[in-house]
């Protein structure tokens, strides 16, 4: 696919899964797109040899100078510490946008920094994998996932918004930072804390070190996919508990709540109340695929 490219020069500020990605499906749709990619030498000389950006550039105000787009596709954490740099650097027509799997402190920082012209547009692609780096990026990663858009819908973003939609084939989102923020706690943050939780259950239990004795040795599918996420590593989420701590821990809280209810029904028939309404959240998730 290519057509008129909305935005010819592109910073892309990270390049591992989703910055990688990102990379990698613009460039499918628009050949022509010039990138220009900011990270660790390292990840740029990987992210070149996979054809994610066109460009490199180790010092990040030359990387952001010049660009009609600055994607940020960092860690939280990172995201929060450069937006000021990223803001002195960026055109006043450009638009800035980033990834960030938690939306309100980035947001609340960018509308301290974002003052001289350049518009900032919060963004984060509900899409990824337990593992990281530019090796698992892969340009239809996005591909039918909800992108959330965080910010004042004008014709600013809405040119992002058809970029997005185009580039990497996503339905788009409007929300604000707060409501985003508590929507993944639940369904994307709390499946994650409850995965690490299982798996050290698992392993507590277990009575070889290695993980070669019982139970852990006699796991079948059924753990295996339920405890996928607990192969993310910690990096990827510290920042996103630190930034959204208090609605991952009502979540928490929700989650002890609905198991003491089945730990009190395990010898009741109301037990099947709670596996019809399982099954029903199961069944909607499955009319998506």
């Amino acid at each position: 696919m290519s057509g008129e490219l909305p935005f010819p020069r592109i910073a892309l500020l990270g390049t591992g899964l989703i910055g990688g990605s990102f990379g990698l499906a613009v460039r499918n749709s628009f050949p022509q797109a010039s990138i220009v990619g900011w990270d660790r030498p390292e990840a740029l000389e990987r992210a070149a040899t996979r054809g994610a950006v066109t460009e490199t550039a180790t010092d990040l105000a030359l990387a952001v100078a010049g660009a009609d787009l600055v994607y940020v596709a960092l860690p939280v954490g990172a995201i929060l510490d450069n937006l000021p740099a990223i803001s002195r650097a960026a055109a006043p027509s450009a638009i800035v946008t980033d990834a960030g799997s938690t939306k309100a402190a980035i947001c609340r920082a960018a509308a301290r920094e974002f003052t001289r012209g350049a518009r900032f547009i919060g963004g984060h692609p509900i899409a990824g994998r337990e593992s990281s780096g530019i090796e698992s990026a892969d340009a239809e990663l996005f591909r039918g996932a909800h992108y959330v858009l965080v910010g004042e819908e004008d014709s600013r973003s809405t040119r992002l918004e058809q970029f997005l939609k185009t580039a990497l084939g996503v339905e788009t989102r409007w929300m604000d930072a707060e409501t985003h923020d508590w929507a993944t706690a639940i369904v994307s943050h709390l499946p994650q804390m409850l995965a690490v939780a299982l798996a050290s259950v698992v392993l507590d239990e277990t009575d070889e070190t290695d993980g070669s004795g019982l139970p852990l040795s006699l796991a079948g599918p059924a753990l295996r996919d339920v405890a996928r996420l607990a192969g993310s590593p910690y990096s990827m989420w510290r920042d996103i508990c630190l930034t959204n701590g208090d609605n991952i821990g009502r979540a928490l809280d929700r989650i002890t709540q609905a198991i003491d209810h089945l730990r009190r029904n395990l010898g009741s028939r109301e037990l099947e109340k709670e596996f019809a309404a399982a099954n029903s959240v199961y069944n909607s998730l499955h009319k998506r695929d």
